[in-house]
């Protein structure tokens, strides 16, 4: 596997090696000694899986206290994976990348802890599976606005319309506001 830093430094592309023949293709989704000598050393702790519609908008989620690193791929179907730079000290604080994930092109992308996290399925439907370095802590979780026009994510709605975003997600606070204690 290669790992390729975005423009965000911190976060990178995991680009798996996929080897195909005729009976169809195999691929290591994951290794920790490859990662580990590519710079990317994660311990995970928990493993989510989702499905979602075209349109869907999932987050952009985040915890505090209890950030979690995460890794992202698409198993089917095709996203528009986003990361935001929360972390207050850092100098891309407020920036964000975003890459396209499919069960095509097989590629994941690792976020760091201290990144708000969020996609739009951009397929008819999306199979997401993704590893988490942290439990999920529901009384740590929050939402940074998917719009929020200080952050100004350029999503490809073009491509699905106006995006179905769930009733948390809507509620999500702005970036200047994550800049105040949280809860």
């Amino acid at each position: 596997m290669k790992l390729r830093a975005l423009s965000i430094p911190d976060v990178m592309l995991v680009v798996p090696r996929v080897l195909q023949d005729a009976r169809g293709a195999f691929f290591e989704a994951w290794n920790e000694r490859a990662a580990g000598a590519a710079g990317l050393r994660a311990t995970f702790v928990q493993d989510n899986a989702v499905t979602s519609l075209r349109g869907v908008l999932r987050g952009l989620h985040f915890q505090l206290p209890q950030p979690q690193g995460k890794l992202v791929r698409a198993i089917t179907g095709v996203i528009f994976d986003v990361a935001v730079d929360i972390r207050r000290d850092s100098p891309t604080f407020g920036n964000w990348v975003g890459e396209r994930l499919s069960g095509v092109n097989n590629h994941a992308m690792w976020i760091p802890p201290g990144f708000a996290h969020g996609y739009l399925t951009l397929s008819d439907m999306a199979h997401v599976y993704y590893k988490c370095t942290a439990f999920y802590a529901p009384e740590h979780e929050h939402s940074l606005a998917w719009d929020d026009p200080t952050v100004a994510i350029d999503w490809p709605l073009a491509e699905t319309g106006a995006p179905m975003v769930a009733e948390r997600d809507r509620r999500g606070t702005s970036l200047a506001a994550t800049l105040q204690p949280l809860r």
